[in-house]
């Protein structure tokens, strides 16, 4: 049975959003590097407008259908939103972005200065949703989704294929998982062709883990320092029928191991990131993922909205 996206969709969706995005750089080291004794390549999408690659999905989706009177609406944890922001205000939208309570105030500043319009959406993601999809039924606004939907998955995917042409040859590729958009429509992209994508999510907030374990879609717990943007209760439907197909497994970080590689990240190389940013990095320099000898391994970096003060107490 074909997935429901595939790498001709991706492509289309690259061609749709390329005037809008940032093609981020790959950063290929040597062997030796991380205590890999084989080439890991970094894909610094931490680069991409609004701090995350979220706005591929985000333009993706506003420019795949009529975008009506009452503009767009988004539930988020910070960086979904501060994508949609951006895209919407640079195709000149109307946009307001439901928030949990949990979100970074710095995620927030970023939403706010981009000119939407914010709502506080109760403690948690899923009451922020909540609070999203009513305003929609009340008023007619397009609602873009996360993660689990057709269009943000096909903007994500894109990220697959830049890093393809970038860095050919890869064996494996570690990818952070909150909802699960990003790391099933990277997968989606490598279908078939003899990649391994991994998945990683922190101990105290395992969606996609626990859905895979369970053969379904499942809620979850969440408790993380990663939360504000790997926090989904539930992957949802898409996302787990993608995953199960795609990727390989996941790995589990714990909060020490995230922190660990926001430490390596900004002493070796002056990188800045938010703790779901880093937690790929934290899966290969923890060894909760063990690559082979000589595997060339591929670390998505996705996220750079971080409050500088907690980065500061971290360090």
């Amino acid at each position: 049975m074909p997935l429901p996206i595939s790498r001709a969709d991706i492509r289309a969706a690259y061609e749709r959003i390329r005037p809008h995005i940032r093609r981020t750089p790959v950063w290929n080291l040597p062997p030796g590097t991380l205590g890999h004794d084989g080439p890991v390549s970094l894909k610094l999408e931490f680069l991409q407008h609004a701090g995350t690659f979220k706005p591929r999905g985000a333009f993706n989706t506003l420019l795949s259908q009529p975008v009506p009177k009452a503009g767009v609406a988004a539930a988020s944890g910070g960086n979904h939103g501060a994508a949609v922001a951006y895209a919407a205000k640079q195709l000149g939208i109307p946009a307001r972005i439901f928030v949990p309570e949990i979100s970074s105030p710095a995620k927030v500043e970023i939403i706010r200065r981009l000119g939407a319009e914010i709502v506080i959406g109760g403690q948690r993601y899923a009451d922020a949703l909540g609070a999203c999809n009513q305003h929609v039924s009340e008023t007619g606004a397009l609602s873009i989704h996360a993660y689990d939907s057709v269009t943000t998955i096909q903007g994500q995917g894109t990220v697959g294929l830049e890093w393809e042409e970038d860095a050919p040859g890869l064996d494996t590729v570690l990818v952070a998982v909150g909802g699960g958009g990003l790391i099933s429509g990277i997968a989606s992209w490598w279908a078939g062709r003899g990649i391994k994508v991994v998945g990683v999510e922190p101990e105290g907030s395992r969606a996609l883990h626990a859905s895979l374990e369970a053969g379904r879609p499942v809620d979850v717990t969440v408790e993380s320092i990663a939360a504000d943007s790997l926090g989904a209760r539930n992957t949802g439907e898409l996302v787990f029928a993608i995953a199960r197909e795609t990727v390989d497994h996941v790995a589990l970080v714990t909060d020490a191991a995230i922190r660990e590689a926001q430490r390596t990240l900004w002493r070796d190389w002056r990188i800045a990131s938010e703790p779901g940013g880093a937690a790929a990095l934290g899966a290969l320099l923890s060894k909760a993922y063990r690559p082979k000898p000589g595997e060339r391994v591929g670390v998505l970096l996705c996220g750079a909205n971080v409050e500088l003060s907690k980065l500061a107490e971290i360090l």
